[in-house]
């Protein structure tokens, strides 16, 4: 893909993210919490967020935004790396506005589908950004620690999308068995941050963006409603999991100074 084909595609991409974004917060539309008849507010089910939980996506926009006009730069619009990623950062902008209109249609199983290619688009970006050895300390920040919360956080996401579309659905089980389920998945989220961290050298944006998002999780159970202090402990759990173990191969990585990563 030639290079300028790639940087409008990125820049339109985040246009079309930008107004989804308007129509989430309801400037145009109905705001996140309040479409799909309140499946996805803060209190539907015991693995929503908190609310302010999701003020981390003004984080990862003004990283999006700032990243858009890093491609522009003269200097990076021939990168190797804006160009292993460029059509995927692009794909998951579209994927993420896309989330925003069909939630706005109250098309609940619809928006799983497109938040698990979000996640998959966004996993398989950060392969190919592979570990941020030579990268310059802006670009760390604009491409690996933007794409690092964006996937943090959409993998989060994504499990209370879920839980949200099967309750919306009628799964809606007595307490005692939905905290059990609640608590499995949070190990499968302890699991799959502990994956990441393996697989992609210890981003610590992944971590610090999947803990944040537990630890509201958490939040929200304990100090709010619906009440479940299991869910909530269970959910603190898991955040220090990852971060531990998130920590503790970013310590080891960073212990090998002679450490030559090859990607091919």
């Amino acid at each position: 893909m030639p290079d300028r084909v790639r940087q409008v595609l990125v820049t339109a991409s985040a246009v079309f993210m930008v107004v989804g974004t308007l129509f989430g917060i309801g400037l145009i539309g109905t705001r996140v919490e309040e479409s799909a008849g309140g499946s996805l507010s803060a209190t539907a089910t015991l693995l929503a967020p908190a609310v302010r939980a999701f003020s981390i996506w003004s984080v990862i926009y003004a990283g999006l935004i700032a990243y858009v006009v890093w491609q522009w730069l003269p200097s990076n619009a021939s990168s190797p790396r804006a160009r292993r990623i460029g059509w995927l950062s692009a794909l998951s902008m579209v994927l993420n506005g896309a989330w925003l209109l069909v939630t706005q249609a109250g098309w609940l199983w619809v928006s799983v589908v497109v938040i698990l290619g979000l996640a998959a688009t966004l996993g398989e970006l950060m392969r190919r950004l592979g570990p941020p050895v030579r990268a310059g300390s802006v670009e760390k920040v604009i491409v690996d620690g933007t794409f690092g919360l964006y996937l943090g956080w959409v993998s989060i996401a994504t499990a209370a999308n879920i839980t949200a579309t099967l309750v919306a659905s009628g799964v809606n089980p007595p307490l005692e068995v939905a905290e059990l389920w609640a608590v499995g998945v949070l190990a499968v989220a302890a699991v799959i941050g502990v994956l990441l961290a393996r697989l992609l050298d210890a981003r610590l944006g992944v971590a610090l963006a999947m803990a944040w998002g537990l630890f509201w999780i958490a939040v929200g159970r304990i100090a709010g409603e619906p009440s479940s202090v299991l869910t909530g402990a269970a959910a603190a759990v898991a955040a220090a999991v990852v971060l531990t173990v998130t920590g503790l191969i970013w310590l080891r990585r960073v212990g090998q100074p002679g450490l030559v990563h090859v990607h091919h």
